[in-house]
């Protein structure tokens, strides 16, 4: 903890200086003390249950920031994004990998490691800047969400083409569930805890009650949210949405302080994750640079043209909130090679693309709304 906190801090104060996002130094930070390069910290799961831990606590801060009216107010250009950058990396993803010569099902897998975006990586630099209130940012935070939705059916999918059979039955449940849950807390969510919060505070004499009931419904709609098939940190992200309009500022600053120890860790263990062995031959080379290019392209154009009506410099800024991969690429390059039907070469392109994508991706975000400073 000391080792992988205090070099996330340290790294992040020298970006900072340089003028550069403070968590591109904390994944750079996790690159460097990573096996690959001075060997003195290896993905375990010590790390990957803070790392979890930490990105559902910045789920959940930037979810207090966020009105659910708001959020369903652009649901309709947030739906368009969402879908096309589904679609589009998945077909490119695919495509390329077939063209390189890589069985159907690894490039399958390929294909649906390029969907879901890293919606943490785009909320932090948000609410580092203090631009969640801006409209491209909501859309970008609500097209996360759908992201994530359509991200699971199409790794869901694929999972069952992997088991030998794909069983519709299955989908359309897991599907209707997850986008059941999420659609049920984001309408209805505020206004229940609205009436609810008081009437249980009225009953608690324990100092920071509020922290107290907000802490139990994070984990409460986390736990949820992956038994409906969502990732906990859409629930994290819905149970901070649920509170936005009821809870004192003193659960903001607690959370704050919880969440300022806890996401280094989870932007660090993305940089422990870097493989070098990607680089070993020039073919692998060429095809983890091709992937990396097309997993930016396929983010950034579909996603920005899907936002169009909102302006060249707004349609801009959701087209890169989209692009981070990060933890989510990674999770489902591990889930191919535990069907065996990834080899571990495309493994290291796969998580050397989603550690690329999350790197670039702040620079590219206070570039688009440098405006806005």
């Amino acid at each position: 903890m000391l080792v992988v906190f205090a070099s996330a801090k340290l790294f992040s104060e020298v970006c900072e200086r340089l003028r550069q996002p403070g968590i591109v130094g904390e994944i750079l930070a996790g690159v460097l003390i990573g096996p690959h390069v001075l060997g003195w910290m290896h993905p375990n799961e010590m790390l990957q249950i803070l790392s979890e831990l930490g990105v559902m606590f910045l789920l959940f801060r930037v979810g207090l920031e966020v009105k659910a009216s708001e959020l369903l107010r652009v649901g309709g250009v947030a739906l368009g994004v969402a879908m096309a950058g589904v679609v589009v990396p998945f077909v490119l993803g695919w495509g390329i990998s077939r063209l390189w010569g890589e069985p159907r099902l690894e490039s399958i897998f390929t294909g649906a490691a390029m969907v879901a975006t890293s919606v943490g990586i785009t909320a932090k630099v948000l609410a580092d800047k203090g631009l969640l209130e801006a409209r491209a940012s909501r859309i970008i935070l609500a097209a996360a969400v759908i992201d994530d939705v359509l991200g699971l059916i199409v790794l869901a999918a694929v999972s069952s083409m992997a088991k030998g059979q794909v069983n519709y039955l299955e989908l359309g449940l897991t599907a209707a569930l997850a986008m059941g849950f999420t659609l049920l807390v984001a309408t209805w969510g505020t206004r229940t805890m609205r009436h609810m919060l008081p009437r249980l505070m009225a009953r608690m004499s324990a100092a920071d009650g509020q922290f107290t009931l907000a802490m139990t419904l994070l984990f409460g709609l986390s736990m949820l949210a992956v038994y409906a098939g969502v990732a906990a940190i859409v629930g994290a992200f819905l149970a901070g949405m649920a509170l936005s309009e009821s809870v004192e500022h003193r659960v903001l600053d607690l959370t704050d302080g919880v969440s300022a120890l806890l996401t280094p860790f989870f932007l660090a263990g993305i940089g422990l994750h870097f493989d070098t062995t990607a680089f070993a031959s020039g073919s692998a080379l060429w095809l983890t640079l091709t992937i990396f290019v097309a997993a930016v392209i396929s983010k950034l154009v579909p996603c920005a043209l899907a936002a169009a009506r909102l302006g060249l410099r707004d349609a801009l800024r959701v087209g890169v909130g989209m692009v981070p991969r990060g933890e989510v690429g990674i999770v489902v390059a591990q889930i191919g090679m535990g069907f065996g039907v990834m080899a571990p070469g495309v493994y290291g392109i796969i998580v050397l693309m989603s550690v690329l994508t999350t790197l670039v991706a702040p620079p590219m975000l206070q570039w688009a709304y440098r405006e806005r400073k």
